[in-house]
């Protein structure tokens, strides 16, 4: 019997989290057949009564684990780990907010057995507010024209993964992993799926500004040469533009000396221009150097506090399985007695 591993990243979700899991357990007894299954909560942290939700929830149903995180380990790194945590023959990531539809995970399974290693959800449209949607489509854009990877524009890591490609994750031991670009560089043949994110069922985003530009300044990092030769680029050009116009000034100084003061102020322009590139490039430079540096200092993905129902489940089964070949060990020898 084929397994399905199921991931739900959360962080103060108390809200979603019974429904979600209901939901789950609901989608895949009743709409997959034929499968076993797993559920995986990794919880980032969270502040409110979301771990206690979730050790009843486990309680329950011991196919329900959860990782509680000893920190928030930000939005990337514990969804990744999680998946590299899985057990299944398959892998499936999805919101715990109900923006992503679990009725699609039937249909992930039927393209994952009809050959594609990795399915991908693509949003045609969202509820979400207008001017999000409008700032991510530049970003996805702007981010599809400078990469030289093959960017999948508005996918958000809701999907279906094979196992050998979740064994490639596990490999990679990148301390910084960015799960978008990671699919559109080195997954294998994938199946996109379109549909239209939802509202949330409960609470709110916890996505702000800070998040948003850490999660595009980590995949402009990491996946594009524009932004430092486009720098290389323009700094040669006004290096030379510079050089043509201090010669040109000097020769006017030379000639209209009396004019020298009115002359200051498109210098002073000149030079604000200039050093407002100067500081914007550094600090795109920096950028670079940051990624670097995370990544040479090889810090663990995350630290986990307390793990729940993992090998409780496999421990119960090996008991199972231990007392049927002991109750055929003495049908055995009660048969050959008689």
């Amino acid at each position: 019997m084929k397994k399905v591993s199921v991931v739900v990243p959360c962080y103060n979700e108390e809200e979603n989290m019974v429904p979600i899991s209901n939901a789950l357990v609901n989608i895949i007894e009743t709409k997959c057949y034929g499968y076993d299954y797993e559920i995986i909560f990794i919880d980032n942290c969270s502040t409110d009564k979301t771990i206690s939700k979730l050790r009843e929830i486990c309680k329950g149903n011991k196919r329900i684990k959860a990782i509680l995180n000893a920190k928030n380990f930000g939005q990337f790194n514990s969804p990744y780990y999680a998946l590299c945590q899985t057990s299944g023959d398959c892998a499936i990531m999805i919101s715990a907010d109900f923006q992503d539809p679990v009725e699609l995970i039937p249909e992930f399974l039927r393209e994952w057995e009809a050959g594609y290693k990795i399915v991908c959800t693509i949003k045609t449209s969202s509820k979400e507010n207008r001017i999000m949607r409008f700032l991510r489509t530049c970003y996805y854009k702007l981010w599809k024209k400078l990469s030289d990877v093959e960017i999948i524009e508005h996918f958000t890591g809701f999907g279906l993964y094979d196992k050998s490609f979740v064994d490639i994750m596990r490999k990679l031991e990148d301390p910084t992993p960015f799960l978008r670009g990671i699919v559109a560089e080195l997954g294998f043949k994938r199946k996109d799926i379109t549909y239209q994110q939802q509202k949330r069922a409960a609470g709110k985003s916890h996505n702000n500004w800070a998040t948003l530009y850490d999660g595009a300044m980590l995949s402009f990092t990491s996946y594009t040469k524009s932004g430092l030769r486009m720098a290389t680029v323009i700094g040669f050009v006004c290096s030379a533009v510079s050089l043509v116009i201090a010669f040109a000034y000097f020769v006017y100084k030379l000639i209209y000396w009396d004019k020298f003061i009115a002359g200051t102020i498109p210098t002073l322009l000149a030079v604000c221009i200039l050093g407002s590139l100067q500081l914007f490039f550094i600090g795109l430079l920096g950028e670079y150097i940051l990624g670097i540096n995370q990544r040479i200092m090889k810090r663990p993905l995350v630290i986990e506090a307390e793990r729940i129902n993992f090998g409780e489940l496999e421990g119960d089964m090996e008991k199972n399985g231990e007392y049927l070949i002991k109750m055929e060990e003495e049908k055995e020898n009660v048969t050959r007695k008689n």
